[in-house]
Formats: structure tokens, C-alpha cells, sequence
């Protein structure tokens, strides 16, 4: 026994001892016939995901030695354009943004590394990685050839890229494998000259020794290809991997497989539910690729936090993230390992390597909990406004070289003798009114509301507007996503419509050193304002700071931005790193755009992600309403297949119209009363898809949102894996089920695409359905 021990030891040594000389001299990967070879070898990608700037720099070794306990053998990282040039030809690569570093431990760690570094990334970051200050330009177009500007920019980026991490292909002794060329392009466009000039940069940059993919759907894949670039795929938790590259053998029959994006859980929206997804659908389909001995990256392995103002959104419609990006993934926000986490670690057991071994998790860091802060500082907006900005015409924040943060629109009215209606074009992202310094009420881009009633005014009332911006898009063509008033102002008295001219502009920028310097008074504030409190600990550890007593707003601790905050939820907490906290005497200041129900917090070991305050005007039926197509004519009508995949409906002759009301009448399980749907797209006259940017839900007879975000805009969302699905919690309603979409302009069309939800689970299924299509609203009896 002994004896055997003895060898098991030296067999382990000798595998590590050969791992750290191969991590030092030049070697080879590439995608083979069948396999992907290291040095000459066939190797199973086994990825982690992780972002370095969503982890503090202190705690970038724990996060990859947690990946690496948990049977990885590889790191995938995104690089954000934005993050290392926040300004045009100011790159940054040092401290948090030093990926360099980041690299270089992954590979002391004995692990291999995969680098994504766009342009364009989305991962739920602002404006997907891309610069604001691009946004200056009034005609950009972005991931096209058409804007020179863009092209110029991205390639210029890339070339910095280059400069820090291509001396660590591992054709040069490091350990990077592979490079992404651009995202996901198939759900953007179909340009495969552009995806080649992006390949070209990315080679230019010094990457042109390592192999080259880009990643794509299963349903989008094949619309381009990119010469000498493998291609992988992505999907999520639960999905049918036979199904997954079913298509894809047939196109690259000769390829490795790889999943390069398995999503292991999802990303939460402000006002939506906590999204989960469940260890038994994660772990089965993770086992069905080890047994197919396909290649992977857990996306995320462990999502960290969008620190300060770098959560993204989505749209349409426009929904924004919260400031955590723990994901559900198997490594907490923290950096604890989960019940998934064991479950991955359990199952990478029995597909190893000879001779390899998983390491034993690195200690965690320790969790502690902050006594009540209370505030008795706070500095009214009101009363810091910065310098104004004159201009006759409303502008954007960009404009005014303003990156993120919150912006402050005054003019002076004319006299209006009656209510009126105060309408802006168009918000982004969310506004307090106030006339006079009171408070009128607010605006929210989620709703799409963009007039608010006003008193009667006297000539010379003063009209503030507040606008915060909560993300830029980070997903699809509306990614050009100016925050502020992107438009004009009007006051709408009966048909008359006045622009409003003649603004002073304030900006409030998200820079420590800009909140620093207000003036704090020992009193209590009313409206919009800061508030500054000190603490002092006798220890420092990790910690989620309470925000669950506070409105809207962001938070600030010994100079650190930690992010955005919102009542509505699901986030009630920010998580803290004790690597930012001090021994003794610590500085917090938040800013509330609201009036917080208490000015104190606290520091609390249990984070809380899940506690929505569920907004029923977020329903796209409210109550008491129901649809009547008693009146209506149907325009199609017919029978859908089951099983996966796209289902294509071409009508006998084109249809035209701005609403239309796609109805199931039964699902595929006869016993099944419920309807689900992934995507719905209209087939245009040419063939193609319509577009959907500007797409509204009028009417849903049933959502499910209390557990979970199965809302009816998701058939528009553009995310295959996310569907919508009636309730099933509560109020569950029998077929028929009915979606009315308002398009925003009249099209016509040929038929359309329906995509039933992508896991495993046939629930709701659409069997039979009525299409009707018309010029004008359908009737909602009230």
C-alpha cells in the first residue's frame, strides 16, 4: 500500500513537473481534424470564464486557482475597448486593467488561456465593450466597414492589445491558445468582409501565431464564414447537445467541436426577477459534451461584479443590468464556491487526464459584518450644481463630453394657463420632472413613457429634468445608445406642440474626485442629494453593503465606485471586497436621486439578489382588461411541428399591417394548458427578418414573472435561451393564449418564424395558432 502511494506521488510530480516545462518553451494548438492538437496532441478545452475587471486586482489568483479546483484546464477572458482607452488614445494596461498580470498568473498557475479581445464583446458591459466618446460622432455605425471612423479606431485598439499580450502565445512560451476574432457577429450581421478586416487587424496586432475562432449560435452560424477561423458555438444550461451541432457537422464536418459560451446561469435586470438556472439541467448537459468529448468554456465560471457604471442593457426592449454578475454561475459573486461548483468538480472527476489530479479549493476570504452606519452628512443636488452648459437646443450627455453618470436639463417656461402634457423624445434613461424645485413625478425608458401632465406654470417657472443613464446597450442594432435627451422636449397643449429652447446643462460625472467635493451639511436633505458617513473597523474582510432602506442611486467607499443601486430590486445588496476596506477609519458616500426610506446601511454576509419588488405596469395586461377578436379576421392559421428548432410559416399571399396578434390555441402535449416562446420573427417580402428594434407587447393575456423572467417581450429579446412562457405559478389560465405587437410602422410581410424554447423542457410548446394581422389597434375590452 505503501509502495503504491509512493508511485501515485511521483506519477503526480512528473505530470506536474512536465505541465511547468511545457509552460516556458514555445509550443502548438490548433484545430485539427476532429480534435483540437497541443503540441501534436489531442486536448480537450476545458474553460472557465472569468473578467478581470469585474474581480479586484488582489483577488485576480484566488478566482483562477477556484477555476482551477473546480477541473479546469483553461481561462477565457473578454478584454473591454472601453476600459482601456476611457479616452481617445489614452490606453491604460496597469493595475485593474493590467490584463498582462492577469495572463501571466494564469499560466504560473499552470493553466492555458483563451482571449476574446473584440472589438465589440457584450457580456452585459456598457455599450459592449465599444467606447462612449464614439458616440460623438453623429453618424456612427458600428462592426460594419461602412464607418471609417469605427474601423480606424478598433484596429488602432487592437494594435494595443497586441503590444501586451501577444508575446504570451503559447507559440512563443505562453500560454495563450486562441483569440477571438469580433462576438457572436451572426446575431448582428452577415459580413463576412468585415469579419475578415477584423480577423486581419487581430492578426496585425501580433496575433498571428495563434489560432483564431469566432463563436456563433446554432441557428446562426453558417450565415458567413471567416477563412482560416475555427468556429464554435454557444448555447445554455439544459440544451440538447446533438441538437446543438446538428446543423454545424454538416457545414464543418471535419471540425472539432466546441461550445465556446455555456452559459451556466443568466444575468438579472433591474425590476425583473432573479435568474437561476438549475445544477440538474447545467450538469446534464455539461456530461452529454465530456461524453462527446466536446471542447467548452463555463460562461461565466464565476461573474464577479460590474463595479461603478459598467453594467450594460438590453433592447428591445430596453431593460438594464444590475451592478452584480454573480450569475448563478458555480463560483459566487465573492468568490465562494456553490453547490454547481461541486457538482462540476464532482463531475470533471471522472473525465480527467492520466495522471491528473483537481486541486483542493484556495482558502475562501473571509466574510464580515459592518455595524450600522448612519448618516448625519448630506449635500442636496440643488444646492451643488456644477457649472452649467449653455445650449439652445436639448443635447445628449455626450455631447457634452460626459461619459456615464446622472445630467440636469433647465429652461424657463412660457405661461400656460391649463394642464399640459410635457413630452420628451427620447429619454435614456430614466427622468425625475420638477417644476419650480417640486417634484411632478418621474419617467421610465423600461415603460416606455415619455410624457408626464404638468400644472398651469407662469412665464418664467423653472423646468428641471433629471436624467440618469443606467447602461448603455450592449446587445443588437440598438447599440448606438446616447443617454440623456437624445431629441427634443415639447409641451403639448391640445394639437399645438412647442419645442423647448434655451437650456442650462449640468453634468454629474461618476468620478470619486467629482463627489468628493460637494458640500456636506450636518442636516437633513430633501430630494436628490449625497450623504457621507464614516466607520471604523477593527477588521477587514468581504462584505455586502445593505442598500435595501435607499432609493436609486450609486455608492462610493474609500474612493471605490461599487455601483448602482435601485429599490426596485432584485439587488438589494453591493457586494463590498475587504481588499478596498481599511483597519480604522473608512469613508462612505451614496447619492440618491430618490428620498430614502432611512439614511443608514450596513454590512451583511448574506447577499441579497432575489427580493423584487414586482411591478405590476411591467404586465402587459392589466386588470380586469381582455381581447376581443370576435370582430377580427384571421389572416393565417395552421399547425407547427414539434420539436426543436426554428419552425418557418409562409402564407399563401403578403399581409400588411402594424399590430399583430400571434394566438396558440393548444400546445404538442394535449394535457399541456400552457404557451411558451423563444422568438418570434416576421418574414419580410425580401425574405428577410423584420426588423424588431422598435417592437412593443400591446397585449399578453399571461406572464410568468414572480420566479423567474418568462415576460412576453422576450419573443423579441434576441436571446434564443430566454422565452416566454404564461404563468404557472399563479393564475394560470387555459388555452387559447394571445400576443398583440405593436410594430411602430406598417409593414409587409410573407409569413413568419417561430423558435420554441431551446432547453430541454417541451412545456407550452405551440401546436396550433391563428396569426392576424391589421392596420389599426385590436380591441382590449377595459
Amino acid at each position: 500500500m505503501r509502495i503504491s502511494k509512493l508511485i501515485l506521488v511521483i506519477v503526480i510530480f512528473m505530470t506536474l513537473a512536465t505541465q511547468a516545462q511545457d509552460f516556458g518553451k514555445a509550443g502548438t494548438f490548433e484545430a485539427a481534424e476532429k480534435n483540437f492538437l497541443l503540441n501534436g496532441k489531442p486536448f480537450l478545452v476545458r474553460a472557465g470564464e472569468i473578467h478581470f475587471p469585474r474581480i479586484p486586482r488582489e483577488y485576480w489568483e484566488h478566482r483562477i486557482q477556484m477555476c482551477k479546483a473546480m477541473g479546469m484546464n483553461t481561462i477565457c477572458i473578454y478584454l473591454f475597448w472601453n476600459f482601456h482607452e476611457q479616452k481617445p488614445d489614452q490606453f491604460d494596461f496597469t493595475g485593474l486593467k493590467d490584463v498582462a498580470e492577469f495572463v501571466r498568473l494564469i499560466q504560473k498557475n499552470g493553466m492555458y488561456c483563451i482571449v476574446r479581445p473584440g472589438p465589440y464583446a457584450c457580456a452585459e458591459w456598457d455599450m459592449g465593450g465599444l467606447p462612449w466618446w464614439l458616440l460623438k460622432k453623429n453618424d456612427l455605425q458600428v462592426r460594419t466597414l461602412n464607418d471609417s471612423y469605427f474601423m480606424e479606431r478598433s484596429i488602432k485598439y487592437l494594435k494595443q492589445v497586441g503590444k501586451q499580450l501577444a508575446p504570451y502565445q503559447i507559440q512563443n512560451g505562453g500560454n495563450i491558445i486562441m483569440v477571438q476574432v469580433e462576438n457572436e457577429y451572426g446575431v448582428f450581421g452577415n459580413d463576412a468582409v468585415y469579419m475578415a478586416k477584423v480577423r486581419d487587424a487581430v492578426r496585425a496586432s501580433g496575433f498571428d501565431k495563434a489560432q483564431l475562432f469566432r463563436c456563433d449560435w446554432s441557428s446562426n452560424f453558417f450565415k458567413y464564414d471567416v477563412d482560416g477561423v475555427y468556429t464554435a458555438l454557444n448555447f445554455g444550461a439544459g440544451s440538447n447537445i446533438d441538437k446543438q451541432f446538428e446543423k454545424y457537422k454538416q457545414v464543418y464536418p471535419k471540425a472539432p467541436l466546441m461550445c465556446s459560451e455555456y452559459w451556466t446561469g443568466w444575468f438579472d435586470y433591474w425590476g425583473r426577477a432573479h435568474e437561476t438556472r438549475s445544477i440538474s439541467s447545467f450538469i446534464g448537459s455539461l456530461k452529454d459534451m465530456l461524453d462527446r468529448k466536446i471542447s467548452f468554456s463555463l460562461y461565466m465560471a464565476h461573474g464577479g461584479t460590474s463595479f461603478g457604471q459598467w453594467g450594460g442593457a438590453n433592447a428591445p426592449p430596453f431593460g438594464a443590468m444590475v451592478a452584480s454578475y454573480d450569475y448563478n454561475a458555480p463560483i459566487n459573486e465573492a468568490g465562494q464556491p456553490t453547490d454547481k461548483f461541486y457538482a462540476v468538480r464532482d463531475l470533471m472527476k471522472n473525465y480527467l487526464n492520466p495522471g491528473e489530479i483537481i486541486p483542493e479549493p484556495p482558502a475562501n476570504y473571509s466574510l464580515i459584518s459592518i455595524p450600522k452606519i448612519t448618516f448625519s452628512e448630506s449635500a442636496s443636488l440643488f444646492d451643488n450644481l456644477p457649472k452649467a452648459n449653455q445650449s439652445e437646443d436639448i443635447k445628449s450627455m455626450e455631447y457634452f463630453d460626459q461619459g456615464w453618470g446622472r445630467i440636469l436639463y433647465r429652461t424657463k417656461l412660457p405661461e400656460i394657463k391649463t394642464e399640459f402634457q410635457l413630452k420628451i423624445t427620447d429619454l435614456h434613461d430614466w427622468a425625475l420632472i420638477y417644476i419650480n424645485g417640486k417634484l411632478i413625478g418621474n419617467l421610465d425608458r423600461r415603460k416606455d413613457e415619455n410624457t408626464i401632465k404638468i400644472p398651469a406654470v407662469k412665464q418664467g417657472d423653472v423646468l428641471d429634468i433629471l436624467v440618469e443613464a443606467m447602461g448603455r446597450v450592449n446587445y443588437g442594432k440598438t447599440i448606438i445608445d446616447r443617454k440623456g435627451i437624445t431629441e427634443k422636449v415639447e409641451m403639448l397643449v391640445g394639437s399645438n406642440a412647442t419645442n423647448l429652447k434655451n437650456w442650462e446643462i449640468f453634468n454629474f460625472p461618476v468620478d470619486y474626485d467629482f463627489q468628493k467635493k460637494m458640500k456636506f451639511k450636518k442636516e437633513k436633505a430633501n430630494g436628490p442629494a449625497w450623504y457621507r458617513a464614516n466607520f471604523n473597523l477593527n477588521e477587514v474582510g468581504d462584505t455586502y453593503i445593505d442598500m435595501s432602506g435607499w432609493g436609486k442611486g450609486m455608492v462610493w467607499i474609500n474612493g471605490y465606485n461599487i455601483g448602482r443601486y435601485w429599490k426596485i430590486g432584485p439587488q438589494q445588496t453591493l457586494f463590498m471586497p475587504g481588499c478596498w476596506l481599511k483597519k480604522g477609519k473608512n469613508e462612505i458616500i451614496i447619492l440618491d436621486l430618490e428620498t430614502p426610506t432611512t439614511t443608514q446601511t450596513a454590512g451583511v454576509i448574506v447577499p441579497v439578489l432575489d427580493k423584487i419588488v414586482i411591478d405590476e405596469s411591467l404586465l402587459h395586461r392589466k386588470k380586469g382588461e381582455m381581447l376581443d377578436l370576435s370582430a377580427e379576421t384571421v389572416s393565417n392559421k395552421g399547425t407547427l411541428s414539434s420539436g426543436q428548432g426554428w419552425k418557418e410559416v409562409i402564407f399563401n399571399k403578403e399581409l400588411e399591417g402594424q399590430y399583430f396578434c400571434f394566438e396558440a390555441l393548444d400546445s404538442q402535449n394535449p394535457k399541456d394548458q400552457s404557451s411558451s416562446m423563444a422568438e418570434l420573427e416576421l418574414i419580410g417580402t425580401d425574405g428577410l427578418s423584420i426588423n424588431r428594434s422598435k417592437w412593443k407587447i400591446v397585449y399578453a393575456d399571461s406572464e410568468e414573472i414572480s420566479v423567474g423572467n418568462y415576460s412576453a417581450e422576450k419573443i423579441f429579446d434576441q436571446q434564443e435561451s430566454t422565452f416566454w412562457s404564461t404563468a404557472w405559478t399563479v393564475s394560470k389560465t387555459p388555452h387559447p393564449h394571445q400576443l398583440v405587437v405593436n410594430m411602430d410602422e406598417k409593414v409587409k410581410i410573407k409569413g413568419f418564424r417561430y423558435l420554441p424554447r431551446t432547453d430541454k423542457s417541451t412545456n407550452g410548446n405551440v401546436k396550433s395558432y391563428r396569426f392576424y394581422i391589421k392596420s389599426n389597434p385590436f380591441f382590449i375590452k377595459k
